[in-house]
């Protein structure tokens, strides 16, 4: 299995060029060269897997096993910091950076970041939010020298892995939600996918494209970009990035449309360079007609207000004492209109469900409900913090390289006294 860059520019790598890696060279991202395609067989026999077993058959999909033997693929996603941190805190061989979007995430999650001690974890609280952070982030990975000498990869949906197991999400819901796999042609499945960057939409539409039998709708909170973009073709910034209840979607960059719209356009790297090319250069993009039309029959999109997110999780908890988080409540506030609209479908319908209510207690509390804490996540507002400021008026660029070029060289050192 090979990967090309959305833009073209850029050598292919196998999956572990694309793995140890962020942005490819061209600034583009890093997709399979060709997509496999399932058969009635194969999706009839994962029926019956675990979510484990999904992923790693997944996996194995677009992993080589002279890479990655097949028993070895078994790990699996979850929230972005928090989870990396979590895989490889007090590894000796491995240092991780988080850059944490200072006041635009809450309490609770800035605390599972900013807790952990070990001396591989280096957490920056930067002032700015998701699209402001990204931007160092891309300055620095573009710099393929840099990546290579420091053996540097990325952990968000910048990464193909990521998209990789995300798809398993899809694949878990279909067959949960399936009412029987003995129909010609399969049952179709609606699954509804919270997102701000897009990550977990262009894993559901490759799952689609591979041949998932799933319809997608998008929905986003007030950062309404991808929801313009499915409507109308307007795929523009907004003046600003707005804060909500939903905070992990306050994202007006969703880079993962790059691959959306490469897979659109039939793979066509020029046409998608084109494309991102003018959307960094003038913050604003109309789609081509025939790509748009194309993008609106792949999937349908809601955006949802604060106020309609306190809304879902109290109707969510009156009906099925279910605590929903807000970013769960996104995708079910579409699901509840459908329902009040009186629109009655035979194609079953699952929302995706993204993190615990109990990262979010203030969204709880004023949806007028109670927060459940558990035990642990009261333990971390006792214990030492520890976290490097990322100021405005700082170079991000440069506190990022220096931080890397520093921890490299101590590296050199542990090699050479261990050598001496």
């Amino acid at each position: 299995m090979w990967y090309v860059s959305t833009r073209g520019m850029a050598p292919r790598v196998d999956f572990e060029g694309a793995l140890f890696s962020g942005y490819a060279s061209d600034g583009g991202l890093f997709m399979p060269e060709e997509l496999p395609q399932l058969n009635r067989e194969t999706l009839c026999q994962w029926s019956t897997l675990s979510y484990p077993g999904l992923v790693k058959e997944l996996c194995a999909l677009f992993i080589g096993s002279e890479l990655i033997p097949k028993d070895d693929l078994n790990g699996t996603s979850g929230d972005t910091g928090s989870a990396a941190i979590e895989s490889v805190q007090g590894a000796k061989n491995v240092d991780i950076i988080v850059l944490l979007p200072k006041g635009h995430c809450t309490k609770i999650q800035e605390l599972q970041m900013t807790t952990v001690l070990k001396e591989n974890v280096h957490v920056f609280g930067v002032e700015g939010n998701s699209d402001e952070l990204d931007e160092p982030i891309k300055a620095v990975f573009a710099d393929t020298v840099f990546v290579k000498k420091h053996n540097l990869m990325s952990l968000n949906s910048i990464n193909w892995s990521r998209i990789l197991v995300q798809m398993a999400h899809h694949f878990f819901a279909y067959f949960q939600c399936a009412p029987s796999l003995d129909t010609h042609p399969l049952p179709l499945v609606e699954v509804v996918v919270p997102t701000g960057a897009a990550g977990n939409l262009a894993a559901g539409y490759i799952a689609q494209k591979i041949g998932l039998p799933i319809r997608l709708v998008v929905a986003v909170n007030r950062n309404d970009i991808i929801h313009r973009t499915v409507q109308q073709g307007d795929f523009s910034l907004s003046e600003v990035v707005k804060s909500t209840l939903a905070s992990a979607m306050d994202i007006q960059v969703p880079y993962n449309m790059e691959r959306v719209f490469w897979l659109l356009s039939g793979s066509d790297s020029q046409v998608t360079r084109a494309l991102m090319e003018q959307f960094e250069r003038t913050q604003s993009l109309n789609l081509p007609k025939e790509l748009h039309s194309k993008l609106s029959e792949a999937m349908t999109s809601e955006s949802v207000s604060d106020e309609a997110i306190i809304q879902t999780m109290g109707r969510c908890w009156d009906e099925n004492q279910y605590l929903l988080c807000p970013h769960s409540a996104v995708a079910v506030n579409y699901h509840y209109q459908q329902m009040d609209r009186q629109q009655p479908s035979s194609t079953p319908r699952c929302c995706l469900a993204p993190a615990s209510a109990a990262k979010f207690p203030e969204a709880v509390l004023a949806a007028g409900l109670t927060p459940e804490t558990p035990a642990e996540i009261r333990a971390l507002e006792h214990k030492e913090t520890r976290c490097t400021p990322m100021r405005r008026g700082d170079t991000w660029m440069l506190m990022l390289r220096d931080t890397i070029e520093d921890l490299s060289w101590r590296w050199k050192g542990h090699v050479l006294n261990a050598s001496q």
